[in-house]
């Protein structure tokens, strides 16, 4: 099965929040309400400062993906 890069999730427990997931490395969940970042796996610490510019271009296309589907829903 090939996997999308992006998936958006709520969760009932939190009925207030929306997740953007990133389901490659690095595999992170991104809450809308606040903007927090939590990351699904541990990182190593040699690659976190290679992964900080990653990670601002990953929330990037994290924000486009979301606009986009929310774009889709809006027009379905």
């Amino acid at each position: 099965m090939e996997l999308p890069k992006f998936v958006i999730g709520d969760n009932t427990d939190f009925p207030d929040d929306i997740f953007i997931i990133h389901l490659e490395f690095p595999r992170f969940l991104i809450n809308l309400k606040d903007d927090s970042v939590e990351f699904l796996e541990d990182i190593e610490e040699e690659d976190q400062t290679e992964l900080e510019a990653e990670m601002e271009y990953l929330i990037t296309l994290a924000g486009e993906f979301y606009d986009r589907e929310m774009e889709r829903y809006e027009n379905s």
